[in-house]
């Protein structure tokens, strides 16, 4: 190895090992003193805001908001109960919102009898309103469609 390389080596590595020592106190986790071993309950759900018709968007592609209950719906790799309503054969029957056309095609684009599997889990987009304060300031205003 040439001889200018290993003491820059070694100027880095004893760098890098001070900054690391230095900074070892700073890191704070967010579960405060518990254990990452110990399993901790969640919290209470909120009440959910439900409510006649859809929500407004706050956005033009804003993935519509869930304005009924749903706190026992099954979604899982075999069952989508969000599908017994909103599916195409069942949506003017339920008087529910159809299932967009985009969640029928593939990644590549083409055209599918049912639902893509890359678009299965309703709630990864579609979410649950409720009612609460805001946890930190925000000025966002929505000019929804």
């Amino acid at each position: 190895m040439n001889k200018r390389v290993i003491p820059a080596v070694v100027l880095a590595a004893c760098t890098i090992a001070a900054v690391t020592a230095s900074g070892a106190d700073a890191v704070k986790s967010l579960r405060g003193d518990v254990s990452p071993t110990v399993t901790n309950s969640p919290p209470p759900l909120p009440p959910q805001q439900i409510q006649e018709g859809s929500f407004a968007r706050a956005w033009k592609e804003q993935p519509p908001l869930i304005p009924h209950r749903m706190e026992k719906y099954e979604i899982d790799l075999k069952v989508n109960q969000c599908l017994r309503c909103h599916d195409r054969p069942f949506y003017q029957e339920a008087k529910a919102t159809k299932i967009g056309d985009s969640h029928y095609k593939d990644r590549d684009g083409k055209q599918l009898d049912q639902v893509s599997r890359s678009r299965w889990f309703c709630t990864q987009c579609h979410v649950p309103q409720s009612d609460l304060a805001p946890q930190m300031q925000n000025t966002f205003r929505g000019g929804g469609e």
